[in-house]
């Protein structure tokens, strides 16, 4: 069988094909189609379906297309293990290599620019930055002692009045990085706050430093999106959320809530996971209205889906649309030579 993609030409010039775009837009079913005309492995850029028993909330593979590609970073780790796009970078880098020596062809997929970065351009170990940048010369043990103390008490402050409060702050100690993360993520506001209240210096002034000495940029990423239009994707959205319900997603939250995780995980921090554990909250607004709860996913998944295609036009350059594999598999023929 004869494949149009030449292995040689992807391990040479360290190509990375990337299909990536908003959550609804086709990206998993055009890598599936292309995995029928060529040998390829799936290195999956999902910062969220890489948690265990998220499965139909996060529209994760089935069995049959498991079985049919290979898949990495699927079901990979527990909800309440921390996991960082620095390790995702580490892990990908290597499984990269290794799809390539077994004569496949990577292709990343998904739609978290976060990870999409890391793999490609490199990121800014923001744990690491704490003993980069030790200006109060402590100690290991000292350093992880003080870390320690001040990160308990923003946890307390987010615990008792919400990520707003530690949000606000965060804009009036270093606006760069609440510009950087304005998704409001828990982790990364508390370790921005955290740099901030030890060493009395924005997180972001640093971020700065590393970024000029950062030289990864070390794949040729070829970005291919699927030519789909806003009304056609929030259609499609919509949709999407009427079958994850018809598929049991209450049930796999309560799931997972009764396996003893905490609803508060930084996994569980996300849309549609969030809205069904208050809806089964007796004390919520909205407990058991099941029409306002489907209503409130579908909108903030297409104001996430809205937020992901502004951040794709902005980094993901440049991408070239596409309808269908055919099209795609012309243009890797023009581009890979």
């Amino acid at each position: 069988r004869e494949y149009m993609i030449d292995i040689g030409l992807i391990r040479e010039q360290k190509i990375l094909i990337s299909i990536v775009g908003p959550t609804g837009s086709g990206k998993s079913n055009l890598a599936m189609e292309l995995a029928k005309t060529e040998k390829i492995e799936i290195i999956s850029a999902d910062s969220r379906q890489i948690y265990k028993y998220m499965d139909i909330g996060t529209a994760k593979p089935t069995k049959d297309e498991l079985k049919m590609v290979k898949h990495h970073f699927i079901s990979q780790v527990e909800p309440d293990e921390y996991y960082s796009a620095g390790q995702f970078e580490e892990e990908a880098d290597i499984i990269y290599n290794d799809i390539l020596n077994r004569g496949k062809i990577p292709v990343l997929v998904g739609g978290s620019g976060l990870y999409i970065n890391a793999m490609i351009n490199g990121i800014f170990d923001e744990d690491d930055v704490f003993e980069k940048n030790n200006i109060l010369k402590l100690t290991k043990e000292e350093l992880k002692l003080k870390r320690e103390k001040i990160k308990k008490e923003l946890v307390d402050r987010h615990t008792r009045y919400g990520i707003y409060d530690l949000y606000f702050e965060l804009e009036k100690v270093d606006r760069k990085s609440a510009e950087k993360y304005n998704d409001k993520n828990p982790v990364r506001v508390i370790r921005a706050l955290e740099f901030f209240h030890l060493f009395g210096q924005p997180l972001s002034k640093y971020h700065q430093n590393e970024i000029k000495t950062n030289e990864k940029d070390k794949y040729k990423a070829i970005y291919f999106q699927v030519d789909i239009d806003r009304e056609t994707l929030y259609d499609r959205i919509n949709r999407r959320v009427d079958v994850m319900m018809e598929e049991g997603w209450i049930d796999e939250v309560k799931y997972i809530l009764e396996m003893g995780f905490d609803y508060k995980l930084n996994s569980l921090n996300t849309v549609g996971y969030k809205e069904i554990i208050d809806y089964l909250d007796e004390d919520s607004h909205f407990y058991k209205d099941t029409h306002y709860m489907e209503d409130k996913i579908k909108q903030k998944t297409r104001n996430y889906a809205k937020r992901q295609v502004t951040w794709f036009k902005k980094y993901a350059e440049p991408s070239y649309y596409v309808k269908n594999v055919n099209e795609l598999n012309e243009m890797l023929v023009k581009l890979i030579k």
